[in-house]
C-alpha cells in the first residue's frame, strides 16, 4: 500500500478534486492503457493506492477503510487481470464496499491495439496474458474480451490511445469533480474528427457531417466550434435546428430508460471531418440542453482542440 500524499493544487489553480466525503475509486482497464500512470496521478491528489488486491482481502480491506474514514477519505484500488478472475474481483469489491455504505466511482482504460502493441514493444514488458506461441495480439484480445463485462460496470471510460500525461490528468480530474448521485446516470459528450477516428469510449455516435462546414469560409476557418461566429454559423442551419431538437426528444426519452436499466454512464460522440468546428459547436449545445434538462452531470471533452 502506498501512502497518501498530501493534497495539492494541480497547477492551474484548482483545488484538490474529488466529491466530499469519504471517496473510493477503482481504477481497471487493459494491461498497458496506463493503469499505472493513472495510480501515480491519484496519489498525487492525496490518495492512498493499493495496487493488484487479491480478492480474498477485499473485505477485510473494505472493512478497514469504512472503519478509519478520516485516515482513508481517499482511496484508489487497482484491480485487473492479474487479479485472476478480474470481473468477480470486482464485484467482490463492489460488494464489500457497498456493504459498509461506500460506492466506488470505476474508472476503466483501454486504448487502441496499435497503441498497447507499440507501448509494450517501448517498453518491452511481457503482456500478463502473454504465452509464447499466441504472441502479443492475441494477449490483447483475449484481456479485451475478457474485461468486457468489467467496462460496462464502469462509470468512467477513457481512451489513452492518444492522451498525453497532461490529459489524462485533465480528463481524471474532471470526472472526480462530477457530481454524480447515487440514482443518476453520468452524461459526457465528446466532439471528434473522423479523420482521426471514433473514440473508443463512445455509447452513442453522431455523425453531423451534413451540416455546411465552416471551414470553407474564410473568416471562420481559423476559429473553432466554441467561438461565437462559428456557433452562430452551425447552430442557425434549419438541419441543424431540427437535428437539435430531435436530440432533445431523444435523451429525454432515452436517458430515464438507461437509468431503469441501471447504466450509470453514457458517452456521445459527435463527430465532423476534423473535429474542430461543427462536433464542437454541437456538442457544446447538447450539453447546454442536457444541463438543461437535468438529466446527470454532464462533462464535454474536445478531442480534437486538445490535440493542438
Amino acid at each position: 500500500m502506498r501512502g497518501p500524499r498530501m493534497p495539492a493544487d494541480d497547477g492551474e489553480g484548482r483545488s484538490e478534486p474529488g466529491r466530499g466525503g469519504q471517496h473510493v475509486a477503482i481504477i481497471t482497464g487493459l494491461s498497458g492503457a496506463g493503469k499505472t500512470a493513472t495510480s501515480k496521478l491519484f496519489e498525487d491528489l492525496g490518495y492512498t493506492v493499493v495496487d493488484n488486491v487479491p480478492s480474498e482481502l477485499l473485505a477485510d480491506l473494505a472493512e478497514l477503510v469504512a472503519n478509519d474514514a478520516e485516515r482513508y477519505r481517499r482511496v484508489a484500488l487497482v484491480l485487473d487481470v492479474r487479479s485472476g478472475d478480474a470481473p468477480l474481483a470486482l464485484g467482490a469489491a463492489q460488494g464489500a464496499l457497498d456493504g459498509r455504505g461506500i460506492a466506488p466511482q470505476i474508472f476503466f482504460l483501454e486504448a487502441s491495439d496499435q497503441a498497447l502493441v507499440r507501448r509494450f514493444s517501448e517498453t518491452r514488458h511481457r503482456h500478463p496474458l502473454e504465452t509464447d506461441h499466441r504472441g502479443l495480439a492475441n494477449a490483447i484480445d483475449r484481456e479485451r474480451r475478457m474485461l468486457q463485462d468489467v467496462r460496462g460496470m464502469a462509470q468512467v471510460i477513457i481512451d489513452t490511445s492518444d492522451l498525453s500525461q497532461r490529459q489524462l490528468r485533465e480528463r481524471l480530474t474532471n470526472a472526480l469533480e462530477a457530481s454524480h448521485g447515487p440514482d443518476q446516470v453520468d452524461l459526457q459528450v465528446i466532439s471528434f474528427g473522423f479523420k482521426h477516428g471514433v473514440p473508443l469510449e463512445a455509447d452513442l455516435v453522431f455523425d453531423v457531417r451534413f451540416m455546411e462546414n465552416p471551414f470553407y469560409i474564410p473568416e471562420l476557418r481559423s476559429l473553432d466550434g466554441r467561438d461565437e461566429p462559428v456557433r452562430d454559423f452551425v447552430l442557425h442551419q434549419p438541419v441543424t435546428e431540427q437535428f437539435l431538437a430531435f436530440l432533445h426528444d431523444f435523451y429525454a426519452f432515452a436517458v430515464p430508460a438507461y437509468q431503469a436499466e441501471g447504466k450509470s454512464r453514457v458517452t456521445t460522440a459527435i463527430g465532423c471531418t476534423g473535429g474542430v468546428h461543427r462536433s464542437v459547436a454541437i456538442a457544446e449545445a447538447v450539453a447546454e440542453d442536457l444541463r438543461a434538462q437535468a438529466l446527470g452531470p454532464v462533462r464535454v471533452w474536445h478531442r480534437e482542440l486538445e490535440r493542438a
